[in-house]
């Protein structure tokens, strides 16, 4: 362990000395360009993350073809990734801790090396549109080395990350931490066949210095970094290139002459690039106010077309009211003609009951004469079998009357029997009849439920479009009253429309969305009147008469839902508007206070503001980015967003319960 830390302090060492020997060149090349270029390079340069990688260093003369440009700005990347690494050994070996994310010299190099990373990059084009990102090289280090699938796997597991520069950037923070940032790229340069996939032949990449920068990045695993990923907006996160910090190396060579002139310079384009914010809120605000007043006319035009609609609606559910009305004078004579019909059908089926009574009576008693023929053949059957033995010379005679009689009693049978199977006929007939006057019965006592059913029905509906008129003659009213409260804020609104803040994007997004909500009421009037029209024609059918009234009642609670929404967002608009004035106010105050404090220099404070405790190695100095004079960290540890940083930054303890109570103020 000890000879890896002498090793590693070895390396740092050279890399040091090449890294000033690098800057010292490039101030001297700037000097001899032109007196201008120091001032330039001292400039505080904001460059976005999601563009291009720009040509960085100093300004180098153009030279003709595509080759020599792209090698100046390989040239520049390599010097500019060689101070950056020089400036972040040698402060955190001063130091001697582990560094955060708020150290400025890590974001530097951060921002640097992404540059080196972008340049050159191809352009793949999508469905979405083109798209440029260096994360999809670094996506080759987990096939090539195995080691790097925890950074894969951590940086896709991170629900903040949404794109893909944002997971590029998680990558190398993870991967610094690790202290295999340099391995990780050199497996990749080792690989230039893959990158030539992603990057053009002439990118930083893919020549010689690409392996010099690997070379230079072995240097940090030196450095211990701490970096906390959760919380931070890396995909739109904005990197500012401060020239100054690489050229503190070169004026302390050179010595300390120019040391007051870029203090003024640092406050001057400070001041430069808040103004010039300024003015660009202020005529995006002027822009985005003509929009909403032309929207807001647009709106009115649209409210006098539904009032319309509203009108031609109502006269529409009249006719439906009529219409109503005849098919209930139908139902109720097509149910007194089936009364009539059933009355007529219960007569005959009486009279011919009448006459199957009748036909069961005699077949009754012609039985009841049959069983008593039959008694009287047994019994005469008996007196012949007793007198068989007196009679024996007259059994042939008597065989014959017996044969004879045999045959008809035989007949007598087959009679007996078809009377029997007439008798079950007409019993079976007899129960048909009884079961289908049960059904009509049951026919008749349902027809009459369903006509009650159909009058409670046609009564209800007249309640509901009894309310429905009332809920709309309330929202009229509730609509002229907004508009009446719409024209007085609209007037102030026009007085104040300067004074507007970045809110307005909220309002163009929700003015959207009330569009969105327009071209719906438009497509429900539609289907309005084509359910109006299948009304008309399906109104004869008693069982469509249900399914249209539910269409009718969905329509009407969509129409009063809709008519809320709007007076919520009338509501909003109004909210909305108070809001934007009170960021003017804020604004305003802001100028006041970049007019009235100045931003003091580190060499001017010796002790803290506040406690008046003296700065030292353990107690470091920190703006207030409000006030703009030093503290140290105790008393400077709150965060506020202002309206001049995207981000909530530094702002001492008194500027910190002023803002809260001006907060407080305006809230309430």
């Amino acid at each position: 362990m000890a000879e890896g830390r002498c090793c590693h302090g070895h390396a740092a060492q050279t890399l040091s000395k090449m890294a000033l020997g690098a800057a010292r060149r490039c101030h001297a090349r700037s000097r001899e360009s032109s007196p201008g270029a120091v001032g330039g390079a001292r400039a505080v340069a904001a460059v976005t993350r999601e563009g291009g990688s720009p040509r960085l260093g100093p300004a180098v003369s153009p030279r003709p073809g595509a080759r020599c440009h792209a090698m100046e700005e390989r040239a520049n990347l390599m010097n500019m990734m060689k101070l950056s690494i020089k400036i972040l050994i040698q402060s955190a070996l001063s130091l001697g801790r582990t560094l955060d994310s708020d150290f400025p010299p890590l974001q530097q190099f951060f921002v640097v090396l992404e540059h080196c990373l972008k340049h050159g990059l191809k352009v793949k084009k999508t469905f979405i549109g083109q798209n440029k990102s260096f994360f999809g090289p670094l996506e080759l280090v987990e096939k090539l080395c195995p080691e790097a699938s925890d950074i894969a796997t951590s940086v896709k597991n991170l629900p903040e990350l949404k794109t893909a520069i944002g997971r590029g950037r998680a990558w190398l923070y993870l991967a610094l931490m690790q202290k295999k940032l340099a391995d990780y790229l050199k497996v990749l340069l080792d690989h230039k066949h893959l990158l030539s996939e992603f990057y053009e032949p002439d990118a930083l990449m893919m020549e010689e210095e690409g392996a010099v920068i690997v070379g230079l990045l072995v240097g940090l695993n030196v450095i211990d970094a701490n970096l906390c990923l959760k919380g931070e907006d890396l995909d739109s996160q904005v990197g500012v290139i401060d020239f100054s910090l690489y050229l503190k190396e070169t004026q302390d060579s050179d010595g300390k002459q120019d040391g007051g002139i870029t203090a003024v310079l640092d406050q001057k384009h400070y001041v430069e690039e808040l103004n010039r914010h300024l003015s660009c809120t202020v005529a995006d605000l002027q822009n985005k106010i003509d929009c909403l007043e032309k929207t807001n006319s647009k709106l009115q035009e649209e409210l006098a077309a539904a009032t319309d609609r509203i009108g031609s609606l109502q006269e529409e559910q009249q006719q439906l009211k009529q219409q109503n009305e005849l098919i209930r004078e139908r139902s109720e004579k097509s149910v007194e003609v089936t009364k009539e019909d059933t009355k007529v059908e219960l007569d005959t089926y009486k009279q011919s009951r009448q006459g199957l009574d009748e036909m069961y009576s005699d077949v009754w008693k012609q039985l009841k004469e049959e069983k008593k023929i039959r008694l009287e053949l047994e019994k005469e059957l008996e007196l012949q079998i007793g007198m068989k033995t007196e009679m024996e010379i007259a059994m042939k005679l008597l065989e014959k009357d017996t044969h004879e009689k045999q045959d008809t009693l035989v007949a007598l049978r087959q009679q007996l029997e078809e009377v029997k199977a007439i008798n079950l006929q007409m019993f079976h007939k007899s129960q048909n009849a009884e079961c289908s006057l049960q059904q009509k019965a049951e026919a008749i006592s349902s027809f009459e439920g369903k006509t009650n059913e159909m009058m409670s029905s046609m009564k209800q509906m007249e309640e509901r479009l009894q309310h429905a008129e009332k809920a709309r003659q309330a929202a009229e009213e509730r609509c002229n009253k907004m508009k009446q409260e719409l024209a007085g804020r609209l007037d102030t609104c026009r007085q104040q429309m300067s004074q507007m803040d970045s809110k307005c994007s909220t309002l163009e997004k929700e003015l959207k969305s009330e569009k969105e909500q327009r071209q719906t009421l438009q497509r429900e009037l539609h289907q309005e009147k084509d359910a109006t029209t299948l009304l008309k024609t399906e109104l004869q059918q008693m069982e469509g008469l249900k399914k249209e009234l539910r269409k009718l009642q969905d329509e009407k609670q969509q129409l009063e839902k809709v008519c809320e929404e709007q007076e919520q967002a009338l509501q909003e608009m109004g909210l909305h508007l108070s809001q934007s004035k009170l960021k003017m106010e804020d604004i305003k105050e802001v100028n006041k206070a970049l007019k009235g404090h100045t931003w003091l220099k580190d060499d001017e404070a010796t002790h803290c503001k506040q406690c008046e405790k003296e700065f030292s190695i353990s107690r470091r100095k920190h703006h207030c980015r409000n006030c703009g004079d030093i503290f140290c960290n105790t008393c400077s540890s709150n965060e506020l967003a202002l309206p001049s940083y995207p981000k909530p930054v530094r702002v001492c303890d008194t500027c910190h319960t002023l803002l809260l109570q001006r907060c407080s103020s305006n809230s309430s």
